[in-house]
């Protein structure tokens, strides 16, 4: 099936990160121009842009002043803006209680987890407001739906990408772009970089599919393939403000013994 998106311009936040990369391939591959976004890891961004002949931009995205100048500068590279693939985000590591946390470690997690996310989404439908067409995928988490003990900060910004912040926006892109949409995945553990420590313990993976009735961990290609769905107007025209779980059908009990 044709998607549609072909020659349009989309921006995948964390672009050059494990699902991000992925993202951008895949887009790239319907023949939409991308721009991979990234923070710190210049080097892997530029290739990839090289390879998808697209272009890369740095911004920290939990600064106001970079994420509208990121923005205006993907709008000016592109040529045009379509698609915004809300996919940065960072999983505080140490497993902390809320009893324990620190006032620092939530504003931080909240200010990269779900603030960042309000003001890349403000700045597209700023532009948005002028071309009445656009559609938003935010990346959130299995931990927004089932909660993370440890880590209270990133499943409750994870949460709102889940939950009020998208309802608000599937229903407030519609009066700037009629047929505009938002959506959300929400990743359960995924084969990437930054969990394949964990990953490679023999005893992790029995363990996590136990609440899963697939008995696999999820690929990046996996989250990659559900983003161009839902960014398609072709395949998803009609999908707006629903929440896609890619996790292999997990649920917050034990599903199988083994």
């Amino acid at each position: 099936m044709d998607t549609g998106l072909r020659g349009k311009g989309v921006i995948v936040t964390g672009g050059a990160g494990g699902i991000g990369t992925a993202m951008t391939r895949a887009f790239a591959s319907e023949g939409a121009r991308v721009c991979v976004h990234y923070r710190s890891n210049e080097e892997r961004a530029a290739k990839l842009a090289a390879e998808v002949n697209g272009v890369a931009l740095r911004a920290d995205l939990t600064l106001e002043e970079e994420v509208d100048e990121l923005f205006a500068n993907t709008v000016d590279k592109l040529g045009r803006l379509d698609v915004l693939v809300a996919n940065a985000g960072r999983w505080p590591e140490q497993d902390v209680p809320v009893w324990e946390m620190s006032l620092e470690r939530w504003r931080s997690t909240i200010a990269v987890d779900l603030e960042s996310v309000f003001l890349c989404c403000r700045a597209f439908l700023r532009h948005v407001a002028g071309t009445a067409t656009g559609n938003i995928v935010l990346v959130s988490s299995t931990a927004g739906v089932f909660g993370e003990a440890g880590h209270a900060d990133y499943a409750a910004a994870k949460g709102a990408l889940a939950s009020g912040f998208l309802k608000s926006l599937k229903n407030e892109i519609v009066r700037i772009a009629p047929t505009g949409r938002v959506n959300t995945i929400c990743p359960g553990w995924t084969m990437t970089e930054m969990a394949r420590d964990a990953l490679d313990d023999p005893e992790a993976v029995p363990r996590i599919t136990r609440t899963m009735a697939l008995d696999k961990v999820a690929t990046a290609d996996d989250i990659a393939r559900v983003a161009v769905a839902l960014a398609s107007d072709e395949i998803s025209g009609h999908v707006t403000g629903e929440v896609i779980t890619v996790a292999g059908g997990m649920e917050g009990r034990i599903l199988r013994n083994s």
